[in-house]
């Protein structure tokens, strides 16, 4: 079942952080990288994000995550975390479709590090297509998509 979390509170925002904490490192192994900049974020980023986590619990641990913003006319995903313990078990999946009812925003838009592989997977079997891509913060090439509802 999805959740929304309420970030603010300090014990919701330490589940978030050790939970990116442990889905990006990941994500930065794919990428070739030691300086991944989500690994930066701390306790005090969640709780002050002017943005909307919704989650998935396994009992009483944080297994998923996706934080949204929402913009005009369109839905940003900022980012789709699962804990390694529980890949390949559907759960961004389910985050995604979601998402994808979350609002009546025109667009939905992603982006990813250009070699991680799985989420670039997951968005084009949702329809998503690639919209470009650019280097970010930490020399982190990544890819832009976007897929119109």
């Amino acid at each position: 079942m999805i959740k929304k979390i309420t970030h603010s509170e300090i014990s919701n925002a330490e589940k978030l952080h050790t939970l990116f904490q442990e889905s990006y490192r990941i994500e930065a192994d794919l990428l070739g990288v030691s300086d991944f900049p989500p690994l930066q974020r701390t306790t005090s980023d969640f709780q002050n994000r002017n943005t909307q986590f919704y989650g998935v619990w396994k009992g009483e641990v944080l297994a998923a995550a996706v934080e949204i913003n929402q913009l005009k006319n369109t839905l940003e995903i900022c980012s789709l975390v699962v804990h390694p313990k529980y890949f390949r078990q559907g759960i961004a999946r389910k985050l995604l479709l979601f998402v994808e009812d979350y609002d009546n925003s025109e667009t939905l838009i992603v982006e990813t590090g250009w070699a991680n592989a799985p989420a670039i997977n997951l968005y084009e079997k949702f329809g998503f297509q690639e919209t470009g891509e650019y280097i970010g913060p930490g020399g982190i090439k990544k890819k832009c998509f976007s897929k119109t509802k």
